[in-house]
């Protein structure tokens, strides 16, 4: 419920050093606190301190902007997408999409900070009612949080700061993999065809503010302040509410803050102001995302390409047809998992993990104290998952050796797992081969309003 108990957003990446070295940490600690707030957003524990690895090839092609981007256009441009390969897989078969003003390129490839399996996409953000807009390249497509955050050093466009009376305000978000923490500014988010004017989003690291006040950083276990950290230039969150902090409007939680010469403090914050899904902010096909990732064969390939296509039943480009309905709890937004005998309430589907997350001490670990899952074959498994409305289905999945698939290079994995207690993470192997809906909480969509997955 809304309350004083705090519910960390998803989003878990883990990094590894090297393809071929052991697998090391990533992730962080759960936390309550008396003065931290349930935000609307899965429930999630963190990968554990010894977690998992990703590859660490580099690529031209997705190299993160330097702290003076290249900027500027009016209009968005299509992210830069990794370079084939003969192991690259195909893009989902979409023709209408190719051509609909609501369909964003997202992919899967070469991380130059070496991470695996991140779904990047390109954002043109603008000062508001100007034609001054930068694109930046390699931001990540987060179905498990809300609003766009950028790091400061990826954008240079003076956006204006939104404003608590006569301060700042800024904002402290805490995730599986750790806390952001950076000024809130505005924006004209474009996305393909679409746009989303005066919208907050985070300037994480922000030097007009550049230290966190304790009551922020105390609430992960690592300050997610430079790309390195994420391996990528910001998070796209793209999940099942509008606003942030919904609670934040009547109470001043440890989640928004004013800001002065003197520090900041926790301070209330109207919906208006606070960090914002950009999808609810398009003038139509706001009332959620599909996501469309070609399927990947067991071991993984260098690359994946597919399309984001915002709105749900609003296109024909982006009918539910088939997909099964599964509702979530709308301030935990959350469904129910049922694996190895166990039923699991903090179950979801969250693109920002890198991986499948969830509880299974019977498969073998790596080596090195990782808690990502390396056994001797690959393993096919099933869980059955169910939504609030009582819809269930078996979900069909696969665990691979997480040593060998970073050892042979592959970047898109649809069997990259780890161990995580009292979680049910679907992450982003879960979206190969599927189409994946996320409807947006109080929106109006053709099964209904959200908020709900689909598939």
């Amino acid at each position: 419920m809304i309350g004083k108990s705090f519910v960390r957003r998803a989003l878990l990446v883990c990094l590894a050093v090297s393809a071929a070295s052991i697998l090391v940490g990533c992730g962080g600690g759960s936390q309550s606190s008396s003065d931290t707030v349930t935000h609307s957003s899965p429930a999630s524990s963190t990968v554990p301190a010894s977690g998992g690895a990703a590859s660490a090839p580099s690529s031209a092609t997705t190299a993160l902007p330097s702290s003076s981007p290249s900027t500027t256009s009016s209009s968005p441009s299509t992210p830069a997408v990794p370079a084939s390969s003969s192991s690259s897989t195909t893009s989902v078969a979409t023709p209408a999409a190719l051509v609909a003003n609501n369909v964003q390129t997202i992919f899967v490839g070469a991380n130059p900070y070496g991470f695996a399996n991140l779904l990047m996409t390109s954002v043109t953000v603008c000062i508001p009612d100007s034609s001054n807009c930068q694109t930046i390249d390699n931001v990540l497509v987060d179905t498990g949080s809300y609003g766009l955050r950028l790091f400061a050093s990826a954008i240079s466009l003076p956006l204006p700061q939104v404003a608590s009376g006569t301060n700042a305000l800024a904002t402290c978000a805490a995730f599986g993999s750790g806390t952001t923490w950076g000024t809130v500014r505005s924006a004209d988010i474009k996305l393909a065809g679409e746009s989303a004017p005066g919208t907050s989003i985070q300037l994480i690291s922000d030097p007009a503010y550049p230290t966190a006040p304790p009551s922020c950083s105390s609430q992960g276990f690592q300050s997610i302040d430079s790309p390195s950290l994420i391996g990528a230039n910001g998070i796209l969150g793209v999940g099942l509410q509008s606003a942030d902090c919904p609670a934040c409007v009547t109470h001043a939680y440890n989640v928004y803050y004013a800001c002065s010469a003197s520090g900041c403090s926790a301070t209330k914050a109207p919906l208006s102001a606070q960090v914002t899904n950009p999808v609810s902010n398009f003038a139509t096909d706001n009332n959620g995302v599909l996501v469309q990732l070609p399927a990947v064969p067991v071991g993984g390939t260098a690359s994946a390409t597919g399309s984001i296509i915002f709105g749900i039943g609003t296109q024909t480009n982006n009918a539910l047809g088939t997909a099964v309905v599964y509702t979530t709890d709308p301030t935990r937004n959350t469904f129910s998992a049922q694996y190895n005998g166990t039923t699991y309430s903090y179950a979801f589907i969250d693109s920002g993990s890198n991986g499948l997350f969830f509880d299974d001490s019977s498969i073998a670990q790596c080596s090195g104290g990782s808690s990502f899952f390396c056994p001797a074959t690959a393993l096919s498994l099933t869980a059955s998952v169910q939504g609030l409305n009582g819809a269930t289905s078996l979900v069909g999945f696969q665990v691979g050796n997480a040593q060998a698939l970073l050892g042979s290079g592959a970047n898109a994995m649809n069997d990259y797992a780890g161990q995580l207690a009292s979680t049910f993470d679907l992450g982003l192997p879960f979206f190969y081969g599927r189409n994946v809906y996320t409807a947006i909480s109080g929106k109006a969509t053709p099964a209904g309003q959200g908020p709900y997955f689909a598939f």
